[in-house]
């Protein structure tokens, strides 16, 4: 029984935070000018709309708020197979930092990991955005473990 609650903390200590940067990306400087409050409300509305898609499990709507459905590399079957999370509350908080064409949004969640047994788990993610063409896209933060060029 030991053995068991030793493992489930270490879990929860270790492994939780990683999920939550995966997840959410993590803070990145950019160059160039601040932004106005335009760009910070569109940015800001954009965000709120990609999570509530994904709150409510609507992967195939989120994709098209992903920096990587510009990719022509990167296909929607790849991004659907993704997951593991299941989110019981988003909130987009507020926008942290613009600088050029990156951005950070701050987002609370509250999530569990039901294959790791991870439960009820609450970060603030520093999520990262890059504007494409005039348009916010989330950037999903790959997993060097996962990644096909990974040796």
């Amino acid at each position: 029984m030991t053995k068991f609650i030793g493992r489930r903390q270490w879990v929860t200590g270790f492994a939780a935070p990683i999920v939550t940067l995966l997840l959410a990306g993590c803070a990145v400087n950019g160059s160039g000018a601040g932004s106005s409050d335009d760009d910070k409300a569109s940015l800001l509305q954009r965000a709120q709309a990609y999570w509530a898609l994904v709150r409510s499990g609507d992967n195939v709507g989120a994709w098209k708020y992903e920096e990587a459905s510009k990719d022509p590399k990167a296909t929607l079957e790849e991004y659907l197979k993704r997951g593991g999370v299941a989110y019981e509350a988003l909130e987009v908080r507020d926008v942290r930092s613009v600088e050029g064409d990156r951005a950070i949004v701050n987002v609370w969640m509250r999530y569990s990991v039901p294959i790791l047994r991870i439960k009820r788990q609450e970060a603030v993610a520093e999520d990262e955005w890059r504007r494409i063409d005039g348009v916010w896209h989330h950037v999903l933060r790959r997993s060097v473990m996962f990644s096909k060029d990974a040796k």
